[in-house]
């Protein structure tokens, strides 16, 4: 049987000749890391690592950062998440005078640094959570190796595909109806969609708004049927059926929406109608890709926690935030998760003591 230890050192004692030599080398690497030519300079392990960084990413980090977890958080590409394309943010506790999305995340940063987080910039592109310790690979060449990891990669909210989104993104275009519909009240508003949360959403700004059009782009709804006639029955709810948006106008932000009804059929016909704010309700995409190998989710892909807690199918695996919550998806409830996230990492830490 092959000495591995022997090997080892003569390994080291050829390493420190080539060393004096002055000779070029190449370091050293883990035998138990996945790459084998990752460089050992790009190998790091800290106790707890945050992946995300909206309301539970960096909600997590304050509170890991007090229980001197002395936590490591990747913001991912979009630092702050989802808020950061969001203009005002007036339903958020603590804030009685409003503030903007992008400060309101740059405030929780604030708080989480304060408290001795380190946040960087980075994405997690690929993980090994087969055993411990649980890796996570950065930038597809930095690996972390961390005792604990919070998943805080939020949702991704599924837009038609139309230039003008992206125009009038906070500015008449939105994909919350209850973070935004106060904005809207007493005006006219369109919400695309026919499942149930887009019947959801149009009866929520119904409460609000003037009119509300609910555009459905195929001649059904495919909300559950107790949902179907909560819309039937709401008077100011204007269903317009098998209408798909190809545009949007406005001066200063959305006027209008530009419609095909009955598009590719004989009586297809361009149809125009004047709104202020434009409702995406067509799903969201949980981003959660990266993790699907090894953690439960749903058909959907929402990371499935043990209910009451944020805890995954794989020990020392926790998931906070809209990665994991098909239902709410506001920004104080993923900073409550993220606090939740915290204390069951800590504990489960300190049950490895």
């Amino acid at each position: 049987m092959i000495n591995i230890n022997f090997i080892f050192i003569k390994n080291i004692i050829f390493v420190n000749y080539l060393k004096k030599e002055g000779m070029e080398i190449f370091k050293p690497i883990d035998l138990n890391m996945e790459s084998q030519t990752t460089d050992i300079e790009n190998i790091e392990k800290v106790k707890c690592l945050i992946i995300g960084s909206g309301p539970a990413g960096y909600t997590a980090a304050i509170y890991a950062s007090r229980a001197n977890l002395h936590p490591v958080l990747y913001t991912g590409l979009q630092m702050g998440g989802q808020l950061t394309t969001t203009t005002e943010v007036d339903n958020y506790p603590g804030y009685p005078d409003g503030i903007t999305g992008p400060a309101m995340m740059e405030d929780f940063k604030k708080q989480a640094e304060r408290f001795g987080a380190d946040i960087r910039f980075g994405i997690a592109t690929s993980v090994d959570f087969s055993g411990k310790p649980l890796k996570v690979t950065i930038d597809e060449k930095r690996i972390i190796i961390a005792e604990a990891v919070i998943i805080a990669t939020g949702a991704t909210a599924k837009y038609l595909g139309i230039e003008a989104e992206t125009k009038y993104t906070g500015m008449g275009v939105s994909a919350c109806a209850t973070c935004d519909g106060f904005f809207y009240r007493g005006k006219d508003v369109a919400v695309v969609g026919g499942g149930d949360t887009a019947a959801e959403e149009a009866t929520y700004l119904a409460g609000l708004c003037r009119k509300v059009y609910l555009i459905v782009r195929r001649d059904v709804l495919r909300a559950s049927k107790a949902m179907q006639q909560r819309v039937m029955n709401t008077h100011n709810i204007e269903i317009l059926w098998e209408h798909q948006p190809v545009d949007l106008f406005g001066e200063n932000g959305v006027e209008g929406v530009m419609l095909v009804k009955k598009k590719g059929t004989p009586q297809e016909e361009i149809v125009k109608i004047m709104i202020d704010g434009f409702f995406l309700a067509i799903g969201h995409t949980p981003n959660s890709d990266v993790f699907k190998k090894y953690l439960e989710t749903d058909q959907v892909g929402y990371i499935k926690t043990i209910p009451g807690t944020t805890r995954t199918n794989v020990e020392g695996v926790f998931a906070a935030g809209d990665v994991q919550d098909p239902h709410y998806r506001q920004a104080v409830t993923a900073a409550g998760s993220g606090c939740m996230a915290a204390i069951d990492a800590e504990r489960y830490l300190s049950e490895l003591k």
